[in-house]
C-alpha cells in the first residue's frame, strides 16, 4: 500500500476542482410529515407517538421533492414512476451538470469520462446518454453508470474517477449524482423501513469534477471498499409491481457503529496517518443516531462534521448524492487550509462501507 507521505512526493494526484448542488421546487417540512402522517400510514395510540418522536429527533427539518406531498403519497404503478424518474432526472442532471462545468471554467468537449449515479430509478440508455446528446460531450467520452451501490455509490464514484485518471487516458471525469427517492414512496406499505424512509429521504442532485491538472481542491490519495459479512438483508430494495420497496434493518447504525473506528483507524494506519491528522470529515449523513454514533466513535467534534449535520436538517438523506453535497458545502462555507486531510466515509446496500482519504491543495 503506498502511503499519503509517499503519494503527496510523487505525480500529479486527482483533484475535485469543481462541485455543484441542485433539488427540485417543492418542500415538505418535519411539521408537513407530521400532519400528513397519522392519515397516510393509519398509525394510532403508542405507534404514532413513536413516530412522531422519530419526526422529532431525526434531525430533518425539511426535504425536497420533484411533485407536491399530495401527489408524492398517492400510489402509482412502477411504469408511470419511471417514466417520472427518467423525466426528472435528466433535467436535474442536466442542471448540475452544466453549473459544475461552468464552475470548473470548462467545457464539455474537455471531459474525458462520465460517471453516472442513481439508485432510485431505472433506465436504459443511461442518464449519460442523454447528457452527452444534449450537452455538447465528445461522441468517444467514456461512459460509467452506477446504478446498484444505494447511498455509498457517491464515494464509489469519486474512488473510480480517482483510478481512471490515474490509469489514463485523459484527464478529467465529470460526476452527476440524481436521487429521486420520494418516487420510492409506497402509501400501501406499512413496514417500520418504509415509515422511517418517508422521515428522512429527500430529492436532489449534485456534480463534481475530477481533474489531474494542477488546480486548487480537494486531492484523492487513497481508496478503500470494505463489504460486511453477512450483511445481504441490511438494506436495499424489492422491485415490485408498484415500484421499489425499501428494506432497511433498524441495526444498521450499531453495525457501523461496531465496524467505523477499526475501518477507519486502520486505513488511515495504512497512509502513515491518524484520526488527529483530519481536519474535514465528509461523511454520509445517514440519519441521526448514525451520525452520533460515528462521532461518538472516532471521538469528533461537532466542528469536524458540521456540513454532514447542515445537509441532514436542510435536505435530508439523499441517498448517493449526500456526500456530494456534503463535500459542496465543506468547499463553500468552511476553510481548510492547504496541506491538510479529509476523509470521506459512506455506507450502503451490500453491506458496504466507502472510504476515500483527501488532501486539500
Amino acid at each position: 500500500m503506498i502511503s499519503a507521505e509517499k503519494l503527496s512526493g510523487n505525480g500529479r494526484q486527482p483533484t475535485i476542482v469543481a462541485t455543484s448542488t441542485a433539488v427540485p421546487d417543492f418542500v415538505v417540512s418535519r411539521e408537513e410529515v407530521k400532519a400528513h402522517m397519522q392519515r397516510v400510514f393509519l398509525l394510532d395510540g403508542a405507534r404514532l407517538d413513536g413516530m412522531m418522536s422519530i419526526v422529532d429527533n431525526s434531525h430533518v427539518r425539511q426535504r425536497y421533492t420533484i411533485f407536491p406531498l399530495e401527489y408524492t403519497i398517492e400510489p402509482r404503478p412502477l411504469t408511470k414512476t419511471n417514466l417520472e424518474y427518467q423525466e426528472h432526472a435528466i433535467k436535474l442532471g442536466e442542471q448540475v451538470a452544466k453549473e459544475c462545468l461552468e464552475s470548473a471554467g470548462m467545457k464539455p468537449e474537455e471531459i474525458d469520462w462520465i460517471i453516472t449515479v442513481s439508485c432510485t430509478g431505472f433506465m436504459i440508455p443511461s442518464l449519460e446518454a442523454y447528457l452527452i446528446e444534449s450537452m455538447g460531450f465528445r461522441r468517444d467520452v467514456r461512459r460509467l453508470p452506477i446504478t446498484e451501490l444505494g447511498c455509498a455509490a457517491g464515494a464509489a464514484a469519486f474512488a473510480r474517477a480517482h483510478e481512471f485518471v490515474k490509469a489514463g487516458p485523459g484527464k478529467n471525469v465529470l460526476l452527476v449524482a440524481v436521487e429521486l427517492p420520494s418516487l420510492a414512496f409506497q402509501r400501501r406499505s406499512f413496514t417500520q423501513a418504509n415509515i422511517i424512509s418517508s422521515i428522512l429521504f429527500g430529492d436532489g442532485a449534485a456534480a463534481a469534477i475530477i481533474s489531474s491538472e494542477p488546480r486548487s481542491g480537494p486531492q484523492i490519495l487513497a481508496t478503500e471498499t470494505y463489504l460486511f459479512p453477512n450483511s445481504h438483508d441490511a438494506m436495499g430494495f424489492d422491485l415490485k409491481e408498484d415500484g421499489f420497496h425499501i428494506f432497511l434493518s433498524k441495526d444498521v447504525p450499531d453495525l457501523i457503529r461496531g465496524k467505523i473506528k477499526g475501518l477507519v483507524d486502520c486505513f488511515l494506519s495504512r497512509q502513515k496517518l491518524e484520526r488527529k491528522d483530519i481536519a474535514a470529515f465528509v461523511l454520509h449523513p445517514g440519519g441521526r443516531k448514525l451520525m452520533d454514533y460515528m462521532e461518538e466513535e472516532l471521538g469528533l467534534c461537532r466542528q469536524k462534521t458540521e456540513p454532514s449535520w447542515d445537509i441532514l436538517n436542510e435536505y435530508g438523506n439523499l441517498s448517493s448524492a449526500s456526500v456530494l453535497f456534503v463535500l459542496h458545502d465543506w468547499l463553500k462555507k468552511k476553510q481548510v487550509e492547504a496541506g491538510q486531510y479529509g476523509l470521506m466515509a459512506a455506507f450502503g446496500p451490500g453491506f458496504s462501507a466507502e472510504l476515500l482519504l483527501l488532501r486539500w491543495a
